[in-house]
């Protein structure tokens, strides 16, 4: 019997590569779109164009830019925006450590993977059934998404005044949004509804308490509680 795994590589019985390409630059244009947001919000906080759109470039993780103008336009410190930026960034880490073993990327590509390792590629990637194509959801998005959102970047710095009240748009909700559409049908079990469940809950619950991108990272325990919950009563269900 042919191995499995080469057939997935091949694509055999996987998605088809239109249908890949199409929701993943679905994805990219949608969240591409809060470029024009982050561009405005970020001019009003008295960044430069050049500060703007070097954020865009290098950084290109919105919520960390996002964190990082918001702070400053409020009047934070520097290192204290920084700081709060980096917590929240930190979560592309662990989205790294499982995009590294699915995609498998050759060791010479991953530098330049790692620059778009964030919310929207993790999440087309990780819903595809094959690993070819979660390589083509993850380049698809990525390219689209990093492409659109620096333009969109500059053209939103540029026309500030023009476009006005950003949360009027509602263009800085689209990324969150299209993310939990993404997200919300892989949850198929009741384990993994509660892990998200309590995520909520603890990311929510701590958001007025304690600085910026530090909920979002102790939203993460809630996987090892659920587990730990579902592994004690299986436990007390076996001794009865």
């Amino acid at each position: 019997m042919a191995d499995r795994t080469a057939f997935e590589d091949a694509g055999i019985g996987g998605k088809a590569d239109g249908a890949v390409v199409r929701d993943a630059l679905g994805v990219g244009v949608a969240v591409g779109l809060s470029g024009f947001a982050f561009g405005v919000t970020s001019a009003g906080s008295g960044l430069t164009l050049l500060q703007t759109c070097a954020l865009s470039l290098l950084v290109f993780t919105g919520a960390s830019q996002f964190a990082l103008v918001g702070a400053l336009a409020a009047g934070g410190g520097p290192f204290t925006a920084a700081a709060g930026a980096f917590f929240l960034g930190v979560r592309n880490a662990f989205y790294g450590l499982r995009l590294s073993q699915l995609l498998a990327l050759p060791r010479a590509v991953r530098p330049f993977a790692a620059q778009w390792v964030i919310d929207e590629t993790a999440a087309v990637a990780l819903a595809q059934p094959t690993r070819r194509a979660a390589r083509l959801g993850f380049v698809v998005t990525g390219l689209s998404l990093y492409i659109l959102w620096n333009l969109t970047t500059l053209l939103g710095a540029m026309g500030a005044e023009a476009i006005g009240d950003t949360e009027a748009w509602g263009l800085d909700a689209a990324g969150p949004a299209v993310f939990l559409a993404l997200l919300a049908p892989m949850l198929k079990s009741g384990t993994e509804r509660a892990v998200a469940g309590l995520a909520v809950l603890l990311g929510l619950g701590l958001l007025p308490l304690l600085p910026a991108g530090v909920p979002v990272l102790l939203a993460a325990l809630a996987a090892p509680v659920v587990l730990w919950a579902d592994g004690r009563r299986q436990r007390q269900g076996d001794g009865r």
